[in-house]
């Protein structure tokens, strides 16, 4: 019995891992840049996307959404985790910037329905990430929604709420998994946009400094 448990321990841990390592893959055509919660002007469209893995003897897939700071800093990040084979679960984790109260977990409310709590599952130095059981409700709701709001509590109390607009939802979860040379197209194209806009930054502010002497 100890070894069936230490066994289903370590599976749960290694799906735990696939998503933390999604969350943190930033994804050009799927992620949203946000600055302090709010939509960055220009910011590219937000989007979900599927990723699959074999894990041991399980099949690992993860719909996701991860919303971005202009840095590529994760602001919120959600995933409906499914696993299949010698272990089959079903979740729904949301990843959130570290500094939170942890008694009040994560508010999740679809289209301004009444708001259902996750609670927190564990933080490390970059990110917290809360579980809550994914049930077929869940995802009936989250594919009639339109818009999905993830409220966390920063450290000064104040509640940082999260939009994600749930178009495209119902394709990634019924559609096929996004390909590995997809995702690292992806994330080359996020990479190569945040930097242009960074370089765009530093320009104005040079820019402004010059004339600032100038007078």
């Amino acid at each position: 019995m100890m070894f069936k448990s230490e066994k289903k321990t370590r599976a749960a841990l290694s799906v735990m891992a696939v998503m933390l390592g999604a969350a943190m893959a930033p994804v050009s055509s799927f992620a949203q840049e946000a600055a302090d919660g709010a939509q960055a002007a220009g910011a590219p469209r937000l989007g979900w996307y599927k990723t699959c893995s074999k894990q041991e003897d399980n099949d690992v897939c993860v719909v996701q959404n991860v919303v971005l700071a202009g840095g590529g800093q994760l602001v919120t990040g959600v995933g409906l985790i499914t696993v299949s084979g010698k272990i089959n679960n079903k979740s729904l984790q949301v990843s959130v910037p570290p500094a939170r109260l942890i008694p009040p977990g994560i508010g999740m409310q679809i289209d301004g329905g009444k708001s259902q709590k996750i609670d927190y599952l564990m933080c490390m130095p970059d990110r917290c990430v809360a579980q809550i059981p994914l049930t077929d409700a869940m995802v009936a709701s989250l594919k009639k929604g339109t818009d999905l709001v993830l409220t966390s509590i920063n450290f000064r109390r104040a509640p940082n709420p999260i939009k994600i607009s749930l178009e495209g939802f119902t394709g990634a979860f019924d559609g096929e998994a996004v390909s590995a040379s997809k995702l690292a197209e992806s994330q080359k194209s996020l990479q190569d946009s945040m930097q242009k806009k960074a370089d765009e930054a530093r320009k104005k502010l040079e820019d402004a400094q010059k004339a600032a002497k100038a007078q």
